[in-house]
């Protein structure tokens, strides 16, 4: 009886590591999106005696939300600066896996996209830890824009001083190794 020999080429690696990269990317995606946790369980009964969850209240009118004269701009800019970024890496994300799934593409080709993938997810991370890093040392919210060439952090302060600067600059160039003159901190208040 023959053994079956198990040749593994270069088409199988390549597809190995795009699967493992999304994979980074998806669990990247998801500890970078997740919110607070309810504060109130799901098997809460409210004073009415119904739980939350019910259909009457998944599927009721949202009530009014009274006016706010002092709503905070600054919050509503960083939470639509996640989405977006979030939503344009899907996009590459997506243009990465058609490209790699038609069948039209040559073996350089298919190498290209998978390091493109890599470089992609690799951005994905570093962003992730460098906002992390950011705002542990006492930032209230930041969101960094990494292109390999250069990157943009804006971050939200009172009055961002030279040494919160040089700080921020120091925490990206131990992160990426791009040139400190192609490093971009705007402020928003």
């Amino acid at each position: 009886m023959k053994k079956p020999s198990v040749i593994i080429g270069k088409r199988q690696i390549i597809l190995s590591c795009l699967t493992a990269m999304l994979a980074i990317a998806v669990y990247i995606n998801y500890s970078l999106s997740r919110t607070e946790e309810l504060t109130t369980p799901v098997t809460e009964i409210d004073s009415s005696g119904t739980h939350y969850g019910d259909t009457e209240f998944v599927n009721a009118e949202p009530e009014e939300e009274p006016v706010n004269a002092e709503a905070d701009p600054a919050a509503d800019y960083f939470a639509k600066a996640r989405l977006e970024k979030t939503t344009n890496r899907d996009e590459a994300v997506q243009t990465l896996q058609m490209i790699m799934g038609g069948g039209d593409i040559t073996e350089d080709e298919a190498v290209t996209t998978a390091l493109d993938a890599v470089e992609l997810s690799s951005l994905i991370e570093s962003e992730g830890n460098i906002e992390s890093l950011i705002c542990s040392q006492g930032f209230e919210d930041c969101v960094v824009y990494l292109d390999g060439d250069s990157a943009k952090v804006v971050v939200r302060s009172d009055g961002l001083e030279a040494a919160d600067a040089a700080l921020i600059k120091d925490i990206i160039l131990g992160e990426v190794s791009i040139s400190s003159e192609n490093i971009r901190i705007f402020e928003v208040k």
